[in-house]
């Protein structure tokens, strides 16, 4: 009796513990590791459990692996995009849809971005489809502080568990619109930035220093002292959105008074102080393709900006601006990337911007390069991944490779010319 109710529960056990993954097995890859190893022709990558178990030129295929033939394609690190609003708009024309602003509630500093991600939005599957398996969805800009509140890192799991990492960074923006309220100028947002530092620094003794402050006014509630002790803490960094110089300047020192970990976005002028930059250790995530100035902030703006930021030695990362923070936000920064590239920064560097740089500037220690023990988000391409005409032929996100299509492809194939004789109406076809 007691071995029969032991081989039951033996098998129930079995039946409720979750299927062994799948071994895959990528062979004839052109593996672009981003590692000190570089590029390894022919090579093989194994992944098991969701990472990578062995990647070289000798490494053997397990004989139950499932196996796909790369035929000398380029194999790269899944694409990381620094700067996105994936997840939190679906129109923008549409309010109900758009969820990376406060607006008028007023949150303060302490609004986050986790709670609107909508991991169902059509744009994710087209950014996956597009090669990217990461990305960090921020906040935008709104009215009354220079704070923006948290932003999110995000892993492009199909299905609905995408957020990676809530409060990767608090977010701030300085100069261009942002200055325009009523009669706050720039120097009044970084006054607002220091006193806001220095108020939640001095939390241990947080009614003293309001009832002794003249008037005893109160700058902050006591929710955003709060919300800034990860940042004067180290553990998350203040990610500035700023593009003129002098502004530039003004992070740097804001960096070096608090001892704070600063992230620069945008920094169109950030070329004219590139080695102030490398030797404060200050990672830039910009736009390749800004060259024009849509503000007088950005009247030196370039587009061998990236170039010359790493030839200083900065650690640069890629975003788009405008819609393609939303849209195509996995094909944008990899267009302008290309656009680096002709602009004088060398190919392995900007291909670095979009993987290993960005995962380094992001704290996200297990993406960015193919090593074994990283996680298994790979993408086998059809060309130079730089190039705009190349695309992904497989794109694998934790160890599993992933459907392509889209609801843009959907669309394409409903409409396509071939159906047009059918003899059913579009959505029966």
């Amino acid at each position: 009796m007691r071995t029969c109710v032991a081989a039951l529960a033996t098998a129930l056990l079995l039946a409720s513990a979750p299927a062994a993954a799948e071994t895959v097995v990528i062979t004839h890859a052109r593996a672009v590791t981003m590692t000190d190893g570089g590029t390894l022709d022919d090579a093989t990558i194994v992944i098991r459990d969701g990472k990578i178990a062995a990647v070289g030129t000798e490494t053997d295929a397990p004989d139950d692996a499932r196996v796909i033939d790369a035929g000398g394609r380029f194999v790269t690190p899944g694409l990381t995009n620094s700067l996105t609003r994936l997840g939190l708009v679906e129109v923008g024309n549409a309010e109900d849809t758009v969820d990376h602003a406060q607006g008028a509630q007023g949150y303060g500093i302490a609004f986050d971005v986790q709670y609107g991600i909508n991991a169902a939005s059509v744009a994710i599957p087209i950014a996956r489809a597009e090669g990217l398996t990461r990305a960090v969805a921020a906040p935008s800009s709104q009215t009354g502080t220079p704070f923006l509140g948290f932003g999110a890192g995000l892993r492009l799991l199909p299905g609905s568990d995408i957020l990676d990492r809530p409060k990767i960074a608090l977010f701030a923006a300085v100069g261009g619109g942002t200055t325009g309220e009523g009669d706050r100028s720039r120097s009044a947002e970084w006054q607002m930035i220091r006193r806001a530092f220095d108020e939640a620094r001095a939390q241990g003794s947080f009614l003293r220093v309001f009832r002794n402050r003249p008037g005893g006014e109160q700058f902050l509630r006591q929710i955003d002292v709060e919300a800034l002790q990860p940042v004067l803490k180290g553990e998350i960094p203040l990610v500035l959105s700023v593009h003129r110089e002098s502004d530039i300047r003004e992070a740097v020192r804001l960096a070096d008074d608090y001892g704070i970990r600063v992230i620069l976005v945008g920094a169109a002028e950030a070329w004219r102080v590139a080695d102030l930059l490398a030797a404060r250790n200050i990672p830039v995530v910009i736009d390749p393709a800004d060259n024009l100035p849509t503000s007088f902030d950005q009247m030196g703006a370039r587009r061998d900006n990236a170039a010359m930021l790493h030839e200083a030695g900065v650690t640069i990362a890629f975003f788009n601006s405008g819609i393609n923070m939303t849209y195509h936000a996995g094909a944008s920064p990899r267009e302008s990337a290309g656009i680096a590239v002709a602009n004088g920064l060398p190919w392995d560097a900007a291909l670095a911007a979009l993987t290993r740089n960005a995962a380094k500037i992001w704290g996200m220690a297990d993406a960015g390069v193919i090593a074994a023990g990283q996680a298994a988000d790979l993408v086998i391409w059809d060309g130079d991944p730089l190039e705009v005409t190349s695309a992904p032929v497989e794109v694998i996100v934790g160890g599993t490779p992933v459907s392509l299509k889209t609801r843009e492809t959907e669309l394409r194939d409903r409409y396509h010319p071939k159906n047009r004789n059918s003899g059913l109406p579009p959505a029966y076809r």
